[in-house]
């Protein structure tokens, strides 16, 4: 008898580190596989952080966040979405990963279904997979005027059994996001029939005709069941600290307090002074990156928008594109051919769920000149070889 769980013996390491491992410190490598760019985390963050440790921050705290977090979070949400969240709500389990994979772990268990909608950064599989669940993707359909999905479409994809619901908005890998009328038809589905909504908002502040995207904690009720996983890696360049928060229901207050104790005991202590800087102090940060993101999305529209060989539409969020190849079916092989013959790091559409393998996904947080030249070279290794 195997020890180990079918679940996790048939675990397999994602398409984006399974390209980007062979070459992941090369310097001649223009590096768009990964979800960051290369702006370092900004220096009032940094001095916060640095002032915790000499202060000898290093024990010790409270499970949920500091307190000082949780407020500046609390007042945060309510000066952006015009709401007043109940900060009882809030927990900063560690990064936003482990809200994901705490929110899944309360309510799918074997014989559940979790519906997931797609594409989709593939560690949301592997998340539900491991509960024991079955799983099941609605896909978003890319049409003339971007990619496109309903609330509709995502009820009518539910099955009995269907526990939980993940959504991410802004996407990741499409851009796609998610109107408030769709949130609210379906977060009163979900109120409804008791559904876990998983809304992964983390791309919130990455929007290109507004200052924020719509977020489900705009139509909900303090009790509806819905978990909202967000964090400080993407509008303030701190990937890596591993930083997020979830703001889940009220009377599951208690529950979040023990299994944010079981993961994880308690988040960074002194990282979590600089999260508060970031949120007391960040707005014009967070501006200078949205103008930065702007034209990255412009230099990728310019590249590939008219392109015969690319099918693209411009992104509504997030800082990815996610074009299709035209006469490619396997774009894990068209990447790592491009990663060998024009030093240039993508990620292959296959990792994002199913009927992606035609597409792959560029990042374009990175600065501009990096990121035309690795556009020069997709272009040129595209036309070699399909045109």
């Amino acid at each position: 008898m195997k020890p180990f769980r079918d679940e996790i013996e048939s675990l397999e390491q994602n398409g984006i580190t399974k390209v980007a491992f062979k070459r992941l410190d090369d310097p001649k490598v223009i590096p768009l596989w990964f979800g960051e760019g290369d702006t370092v985390t900004p220096e009032f963050i940094r001095d916060a952080t640095k002032a915790a440790l000499d202060k000898g921050e290093t024990f010790y705290s409270h499970t949920r966040g500091r307190p000082e977090l949780r407020n500046a979070i609390k007042h945060y949400l309510d000066n952006l979405y015009g709401i007043d969240v109940d900060e009882r709500r809030i927990t900063v389990p560690g990064a936003a990963m482990l809200g994901v994979t705490i929110a899944a772990q309360m309510v799918l268990t074997t014989g559940d279904h979790g519906l997931i909608v797609g594409p989709v950064w593939p560690n949301i599989d592997a998340v539900f997979r491991i509960t024991g669940a079955d799983l099941s993707y609605v896909r978003q359909r890319l049409t003339p005027d971007g990619w496109r999905l309903s609330a509709d479409e995502i009820i009518d994809a539910v099955q009995p059994n269907t526990k939980a619901i993940f959504v991410n908005s802004p996407s990741n890998p499409t851009g796609w996001v998610m109107g408030q009328d769709d949130q609210r038809k379906l977060m009163q589905f979900a109120r409804d029939n008791q559904v876990l909504i998983i809304a992964d908002e983390v791309y919130h502040r990455t929007v290109f005709d507004s200052a924020y995207a719509p977020s489900f904690l705009q139509v909900a009720q303090q009790n509806d069941p819905l978990v909202v996983v967000n964090g400080f890696s993407k509008a303030w360049a701190m990937t890596g600290w591993r930083i997020g928060w979830v703001v889940t229901p009220l009377r599951h207050e208690m529950h979040w307090t023990a299994l944010s104790e079981c993961f994880n005991t308690t988040t960074n202590v002194f990282c979590q002074l600089g999260a508060v800087a970031a949120l007391e102090q960040g707005e014009g940060f967070v501006a200078e990156q949205q103008q930065q993101f702007q034209h990255g999305r412009r230099l990728v529209d310019a590249a590939l928008g008219n392109h015969a060989l690319f099918d693209y539409t411009s992104p509504e969020g997030a800082f990815y594109a996610f074009p299709r190849v035209r006469g490619c079916t396997d774009t894990l092989d068209y990447v790592e051919r491009l990663l060998e013959e024009e030093d240039v790091g993508l990620a292959p559409g296959y990792t994002f769920g199913p009927d992606n393998e035609s597409y792959f996904r560029i990042c374009f947080a990175q600065s501009h000149d990096r990121l035309q030249e690795g556009l020069k070279r997709i272009v040129r290794f595209t036309e070699k070889y399909y045109g």
